[in-house]
């Protein structure tokens, strides 16, 4: 009994003697159980954190890149950016010691980390608790990445927070190489210039990828501070920051001491970097991001600010002399305007465009404003009609007439009241400009089938169809006259202007490439005729002779004046160039406007074509040439006094020999000239 009672009070005093070991276990297993909770709660929060950092997609980067537009031989014209001088280039173009001496400047162990250096960040925590700001950041290179792409650089706790949650977004999104690749083009390297690859030929004057050991460290060394570091503010400083990143590379074995020695010893050659200047053409540049966005279908960003390269049609030889003549021209009068286009005819390709005397104070392209053509319309005229059976033979009579259009009397009147008061040729109503045979040949063939044959030329704007479009009412551009003359200059095929060749992407490939457009429009034999009357303008007789003054090679073409304005549109086998000069505002023009406008397209012409060797319409086949007897239209006889030279299309030549010019009789022929006045006075 007593030893039951022993045992039950041994058993019960264990809680009473160790009663704090017991609660201590019962706390330790509950905090177990919450720091396991905790634990795992944790790992899910991460977890969904990273899930939904994973599907939340970024901002698109923000690499605002230089875009550059050269002209057909990869000569600068201009280039597009938004203040961000940048050539784009891929991390494999990059040398490696470039990359290397980058890394060690910036982010050692960034292929070891997941956009978080922890050893940065307590220290930086430290420096920031000290001093109760944020003072010092980790700047691991996707934290730099994250803060230039997305953020501003001001040092707050928010600021802080979204750069953490980007940076941990880039490591999700991309991989190292492209965060690496994205860096180095995105960072500021001083002098404005953006990415290695234009501060490699801001600061050294040649590409990233030929950059020495010592040009590399020292590139490396900038981005820290653009102004402390640059070697062209303070080479020396630049200099000792070059040899502290030698001397790290070559601690962690990224470079052998020799080659640190050699790269220490190396005399750098700096170059002065370029600033930007204004657009060698800039209607033409305004012209290529219109095409670009409209014709290839390319985001307007991205043709501005995308780092493409656009190889254009532009000459920029051409496109100076062109700049010369019209400012020569249009220097005489304060606000005479003006506007050039000049295209390859076999090809579309522009070749050189003015769109008015000052692109700084008014950025209006004239190439495209609508104007009366005045007679440089005729030549849509007469083609319709050699279409319609008329031939370069074909008489109406030039003299004061009165024609009906819907029983309204039209009187068109020749410049300065003149004719010819007789019947007449379509070759001499060109050379000539004769009104009133434009008005009798476009009633001839109907009013619409000008128009369509306009339209087949490439001129779009509205045509009224009316007896005076004739002579050029209509209001077109000197656009679209350009590709009338330059359709007759290829033989009758048309192909519509274009100002691009290809648009390559930074890393070369083709984004946009322009394909040969031509259709033909008129038959190579419509064409010639055609051309061959118009040489006539340009000679003795014809409204534009005072062009050979300036082009001694064979040139066709037609003028026109009005009120308002003066035009000039021609070709040779090389090159199509229409002129116009006027007011803006339509007032009348002052005498001598034609001569500058004939002196603006000739010597144009001239320096354009100055080492092109002259060509010779060729004629092709389908085309007659036919002695012609000037005064009746008819093949010239052996005893006609004046004979010319015409082109007729085949089997539309006249076949009737002229008889005005009879032979003299036989006896009369023989018989002197006292004999022959006294037959006279008799009888």
């Amino acid at each position: 009994m007593a030893d039951n009672i022993d045992r039950t009070t041994s058993t019960n005093s264990i809680p009473s003697i160790f009663p704090a070991v017991g609660r201590w276990w019962r706390r330790g297993r509950l905090l177990l159980r919450w720091a396991l909770f905790c634990l795992l709660a944790g790992v899910g929060l991460a977890i969904l954190t990273v899930l939904y950092l994973k599907s939340k997609p970024l901002p698109p980067p923000d690499i605002g890149m230089t875009t550059q537009i050269v002209d057909v031989r990869g000569r600068a014209i201009d280039q597009w950016d938004k203040g961000e001088h940048r050539n784009y280039i891929p991390l494999k173009q990059l040398p490696a010691s470039l990359i290397q001496a980058t890394l060690i400047a910036e982010d050692r162990q960034f292929y070891h980390h997941h956009g978080f250096s922890p050893r940065g960040i307590l220290r930086a925590a430290w420096v920031n608790l000290r001093s109760g700001r944020v003072a010092q950041g980790a700047s691991t290179i996707t934290q730099q990445l994250a803060r230039n792409l997305y953020l501003t650089h001001d040092r707050t706790w928010s600021r802080k927070l979204k750069e953490a949650i980007y940076t941990a977004q880039l490591e999700l999104h991309f991989s190292k190489d492209e965060i690496l690749e994205m860096y180095l083009n995105k960072i500021y390297y001083g002098h404005g210039s953006y990415g290695a690859e234009r501060a490699a030929r801001a600061y050294f004057g040649k590409p990233a990828h030929r950059l020495t050991l010592a040009e590399s460290a020292m590139l490396a060394g900038i981005p820290r501070g653009p102004r402390w570091y640059s070697p062209l503010q303070n080479e020396t400083r630049a200099k000792q920051r070059q040899l502290a990143i030698l001397d790290a590379m070559t601690r962690h074995r990224t470079i052998t001491a020799q080659a640190a020695k050699q790269a220490k010893q190396e005399q750098l050659v700096f170059s002065t970097p370029p600033k930007p200047g204004p657009a060698r053409a800039p209607w033409f540049r305004d012209v290529v991001l219109n095409e670009a966005v409209s014709r290839f279908g390319l985001d307007e960003a991205l043709v501005q600010n995308g780092g493409l390269r656009i190889y254009t049609t532009l000459d920029l030889s051409m496109q100076e002399q062109a700049e010369h003549a019209m400012e020569h021209s249009l220097a005489a009068q304060p606000d005479l305007e003006g506007a050039l286009i000049s295209v390859d005819p076999q090809t579309g390709h522009i070749k050189a465009m003015v769109g008015g005397k000052d692109y700084r104070r008014s950025q209006f392209n004239r190439v495209f404003a609508k104007r009366q053509p005045g007679s440089t319309f005729k030549p849509v005229v007469y083609l319709a009609a050699l279409e319609r059976g008329l031939t370069p033979a074909a008489r109406f009579e030039s003299k004061p007439t009165s024609f009906f259009h819907e029983e309204k009397p039209y009187r068109p009147t020749n410049y300065h009241g003149r004719y010819a008061n007789r019947f007449i040729s379509m070759g001499e109503a060109i050379a000539t400009s004769d009104n009133v045979y434009a008005i009798h040949t476009h009633l001839t063939i109907g009013e619409e089938e000008t128009v369509r044959m306009a339209r087949r030329l490439g001129i779009h704007s509205p045509l009224n169809p009316v007896p005076s479009l004739a002579l050029g009412t209509s209001d077109v551009s000197p656009y679209e006259m350009v590709q009338v003359y330059a359709t007759l200059a290829a033989g009758g095929m048309h192909h519509p202007p274009t100002s691009i060749l290809r648009v390559e992407a930074p890393d070369g490939r083709v984004l946009a490439q322009a394909k040969p457009q031509e259709e033909k429009v008129l038959s190579p034999a419509e064409a010639f005729v055609m051309t061959h009357m118009l040489k006539k303008v340009f000679q003795p007789g014809g409204t534009a002779n005072r062009v050979k003054q300036f082009l001694k090679r064979p040139v066709a073409g037609k003028t026109g004046s009005t009120d308002w304005d003066s035009w000039l549109s021609g070709y040779t086998p090389d090159l199509a160039t229409t002129v116009w000069l006027g007011f803006d505002q339509h007032r009348p023009l002052p005498q001598g406007t034609s001569r500058l406008t004939h002196q603006a397209w000739g010597s144009f012409m001239r320096d354009a074509l100055a080492h092109v060797k002259p060509h010779r319409f060729s004629v092709p086949q389908g085309v007659v040439r036919v002695k012609i007897d000037p005064e009746s239209g008819l093949v010239a006889g052996s005893e006609c006094p004046r004979t010319i030279d015409s082109y007729f299309l085949q089997g539309t030549e006249p076949r009737q020999t002229c008889s005005l010019h009879h032979p003299k009789p036989k006896e009369e022929r023989n018989s002197s000239w006292w004999e022959r006045i006294i037959k006279w006075w008799f009888g």
